[in-house]
């Protein structure tokens, strides 16, 4: 077998060998249910034991579970800046560790839950953010207000466009007289970055150019 066959059949492994990967590693997401009215907002809530960023407020954070290791909240907000700073094997293991300690069934892991997906999908991992979010979808309350515009924004960003397109209708289903208005958007997601809720803008554009029947 000559050199050029032996790259060109190494190409071709690689190639199926990523479709594969992407196929096993593309997250399922369930279908949206027609209305999502429970406010969830217990969970929605950023996780902060210390205010502020910079290493300050990573050194207290680190000292806090250094004499406790089962202050998981500081662990928690660790994680965020750690994912923020570009540091995600750290990130990882401190918000696996402290989810680890947790009942799965529990307010406090739908809350660390939640802020990781966005610590994940502000370090620039969509997929995995989708992930955690979705780990909250079977849970309680069953429709949480939150999920649907959540997980649009994602699914966005994850170029899985129907789907987005899917998941906003809920929201505008459920709150025809907040979602269908862009300008209303920064005020119903104050948390949100500009650049996420023009990311959102755009869904719902796209949502009102040819909105999806249900079901």
């Amino acid at each position: 077998m000559d050199v050029k066959t032996m790259h060109a059949r190494r190409m071709a492994f690689g190639l199926a060998v990523s479709m594969v990967c992407g196929s096993v590693w593309a997250q399922t997401v369930p279908k949206p249910k027609e209305f999502y009215f429970d406010e969830d907002r217990s969970t929605t809530r950023p996780v902060v034991v210390v205010p502020g960023n910079g290493d300050e407020v990573v050194d207290k954070l680190a000292a806090i579970v250094q004499r406790d290791p089962r202050a998981v909240e500081a662990r928690v907000q660790l994680g965020t800046l750690a994912l923020a700073g570009g540091r995600r094997e750290l990130g990882d293991q401190l918000y696996k560790a402290a989810l680890g300690t947790m009942a799965t069934s529990s307010q406090q892991y739908r809350q660390a839950t939640w802020n990781y997906g966005w610590a994940l999908l502000r370090a620039g991992d969509a997929e995995q953010a989708l992930h955690q979010w979705v780990t909250l979808s079977s849970g309680r309350p069953a429709t949480p207000d939150w999920l649907p515009p959540t997980l649009a924004l994602t699914l966005w960003k994850l170029d899985r466009k129907d789907e987005a397109i899917a998941w906003f209708a809920a929201a505008a289903r459920t709150w025809p007289d907040k979602w269908t208005d862009q300008a209303s958007i920064a005020e119903l997601l104050p948390g949100w970055s500009d650049a996420e809720r023009n990311d959102l803008g755009a869904v719902q554009a796209a949502w009102q150019a040819n909105p999806p029947a249900w079901p």
